[in-house]
């Protein structure tokens, strides 16, 4: 492999390849750049200006209106209990039903998995699963943002599949040391899983954190609102403002750069949990591939 990239059609390739995924990195990260940029802009350079990275005018307008209240970190900091508790639960869930399923003498196991392949071709809609979740009393309760989607089906899939893989030997010798299967999940199959863990880790908290129309759906009590939410409604209805959220506010409100510096702040923790899964997150990735 080594002399394959010496010669001079390798290292044209590698040329190529170098060009192009650095097109694709700039394609990805300069409307980013736009975003932070301007959120640091004035409403007129935001009006004037079609595209530009760096503001002439640095300005911190934007900013200051959103934590002037306590819509935006409140909204944050839901976000941030969601994604964690849900992110909690749904591995918990996910972990402790793929093992049992990846067992072949699990008694059921071919209907629990029927079950799980028909929920991932057919679900129940819209309507009944708002009145499940009503009936239920979930509504205007950060739990109606996490029980009726604590588990995907296909991360269920993934996780069994990969429970099936490790080897059946590690099982036999836990069982000959006394271990009963709770203890063999817990000390054995956990610790060899890390790949897969981060992984849907990192899946889950994304969805949580992403997600909106469940509480658009399920929240009507604005101060329970999560920042993507809040988000939605500022891009939809351009004119409503902060203000229409929360007490009125010492700032004006500068509606087209607080629209970008709220997805500045919506975005940025998130970025800043991947780089802690990150080492995990590629060996999961890589989980299957040929190793030479």
């Amino acid at each position: 492999m080594h002399k394959m990239h010496n010669t001079g059609p390798g290292r044209v390739f590698d040329i190529f390849n170098h060009i192009f995924l650095a097109v694709v990195a700039m394609i990805t990260v300069i409307p980013f750049l736009y975003i932070i940029g301007g959120s640091f802009a004035s409403e007129s350079e935001l009006a004037t200006r079609s595209f530009f990275v760096i503001p002439h005018e640095f300005t911190t307008n934007a900013y200051n209106y959103i934590f002037s209240t306590d819509a935006v970190l409140r909204s944050l900091g839901i976000s941030i209990l969601v994604t964690v508790l849900g992110t909690l639960v749904s591995m918990i869930l996910t972990l402790t039903m793929a093992y049992p399923l990846s067992r072949p003498t699990m008694i059921g196991r071919n209907l629990l998995l029927n079950l799980i392949l028909f929920s991932m071709l057919f679900g129940g809609g819209m309507i009944p699963t708002y009145l499940l979740v009503k009936e239920l009393g979930l509504l205007d309760s950060i739990w109606a943002l996490i029980l009726p989607v604590a588990i995907n089906p296909f991360n269920l899939i993934i996780v069994k599949t990969f429970f099936q893989q490790l080897p059946k030997e590690l099982e036999d010798a836990s069982k000959i040391d006394g271990c009963t299967e709770f203890q063999t999940f817990w000390r054995v199959m956990l610790p060899l899983s890390k790949p897969v863990i981060a992984t849907f880790t990192l899946f889950y908290a994304v969805f949580y954190w992403n997600d909106f129309f469940n509480a658009l759906l399920y929240l009507t009590d604005t101060s329970k609102w999560p920042i993507q939410l809040l988000l939605q409604q500022l891009v939809m209805v351009a004119n409503t403002g902060l203000g229409d959220l929360q007490e009125a506010s010492l700032y004006e409100p500068p509606e087209e750069s607080v629209k970008l510096a709220v997805i500045v702040v919506a975005t940025v923790p998130i970025l800043i949990f991947y780089p802690f899964l990150q080492k995990h997150f590629a060996k999961g990735v890589m989980l299957g591939s040929v190793k030479g």
